[in-house]
């Protein structure tokens, strides 16, 4: 069974208005890794030149924050759903 990462709307153009990636990944940066082989362009919006997450997207395996998980190298488990949300600023 495979993992699944729901793209939010603004990275929808990049994978071809999918809302809903099957992943075979083992980690987050390993997730990220297969999302820009399969959706070019895509790494760059989500991680910064360091390789690091970047501050204004949240990602959630389950719901829970890689931040207080293990960032990238938060583990995956088959039948895990991964939400990718960028932050909204308003004023």
């Amino acid at each position: 069974m495979a993992k699944k990462v729901r793209i939010p709307t603004p990275l929808r153009k990049l994978t071809n208005n999918e809302e809903l990636v099957e992943i075979q990944a083992a980690t987050i940066g390993e997730a990220i890794t297969e999302l820009q082989n399969r959706f070019p362009g895509i790494q760059e919006r989500l991680v910064d030149e360091k390789g690091e997450v970047r501050r204004f997207v949240n990602v959630y395996v389950n719901e829970e924050d890689i931040r207080f998980l293990k960032n990238k190298d938060t583990e995956l488990k088959d039948g895990d759903e991964i939400s990718i949300i960028p932050a909204i600023a308003g004023g």
